[in-house]
């Protein structure tokens, strides 16, 4: 048997699939939103992977929409991906927020940073036991983290060119591991006579029994400075902004589930910081040459 279509049934299906294609729409845009979130790789992804997941599932809670986390190859796809729009709100170091702020124009905001990053440190460590200060690296060869690590590499290079040591004419040799993780490995293989990274990555990897404190030994720890920060694009919408700010402002360690999100974060509390608090970074860096 054959059916005619008539007009009348024509309008009907066309109105219909008209109608279908609005409700897609509608659902498209009212489909939850996502905060976008990443670090600068200075320790491995399966680390950068565990610390994170209890806070995005807090932050998803406090904020009412998903949170994914997305890890990038380097320190400088940290920064591109949030000038450029690609992430929403990173985990820096001092120097890595100073290149986003240069490289956005004053277009990136730091919102809170950890208590101990007021007063970071860095810490030198060996296996030599004729290396007791930095004066014993001349000759010697040594490996910073990243090379736009703060504490991996601005600032143990900064305290290096203060004691009158270029590591480029009076070392024997320098490297770049990459991240903290790696420095210890290399100076713990053999591989450097030295080497320099954060102090938090060092405590942790001494309190996990990852590293042999009769072997490996801290021979110096620099003064402290301003570091790691979270920082987000200044055209997020300030109510986001405002409750992002104060989720993490909220954490409290006398809260069990606030204390296991804080103790993988290595944090004691986090409180507001401003772009202001690096600028001493921001000096050092174009002093040492590494911001043209």
């Amino acid at each position: 048997m054959i059916y005619l279509t008539s007009a009348k049934n024509i309008k009907s299906l066309f109105a219909t699939v008209l109608a279908s294609i609005a409700l897609l729409s509608a659902s498209l845009s009212l489909a939850q939103p996502v905060l976008r979130v990443s670090a600068i790789p200075d320790e491995s992804p399966t680390e950068l992977q565990r610390k994170f997941k209890p806070l995005g599932e807090y932050l998803e809670k406090k904020l009412g929409m998903k949170v994914a986390f997305t890890p990038v190859t380097d320190y400088a796809a940290s920064v591109e991906g949030l000038v450029n729009n690609k992430l929403d709100l990173v985990w820096f170091g001092g120097f890595t927020f100073v290149q986003a702020k240069i490289r956005s124009n004053n277009q990136v905001i730091p919102l809170v940073q950890r208590e101990e990053d007021e007063k970071f440190k860095s810490v030198f460590i060996t296996t030599r036991h004729d290396i007791t200060k930095l004066q014993d690296l001349k000759g010697k060869t040594f490996t910073f983290g990243s090379e736009s690590s703060t504490s991996g590499h601005l600032m143990p290079r900064s305290f290096l060119l203060a004691a009158n040591i270029n590591p480029e004419t009076d070392m024997k040799r320098i490297a770049f591991s990459g991240a903290h993780d790696a420095t210890v490995a290399a100076v713990a293989g053999g591989k450097v006579d030295a080497g320099a990274l954060n102090i938090s990555v060092w405590e942790r990897l001494l309190s996990q029994g990852k590293v042999n404190a009769n072997v490996v030994h801290v021979f110096y720890t620099t003064p402290g400075y301003y570091d790691y920060n979270w920082t987000v694009r200044a055209d997020m919408p300030p109510a986001l902004r405002a409750k992002l700010a104060n989720a993490f402002l909220a954490l409290d360690k006398s809260d069990p589930h606030d204390k296991e999100i804080l103790d993988l974060q290595r944090a004691t509390r986090f409180i507001p910081t401003k772009a202001e608090n690096y600028s001493a970074i921001e000096t050092a860096a174009r002093s040492a040459g590494l911001l043209k």
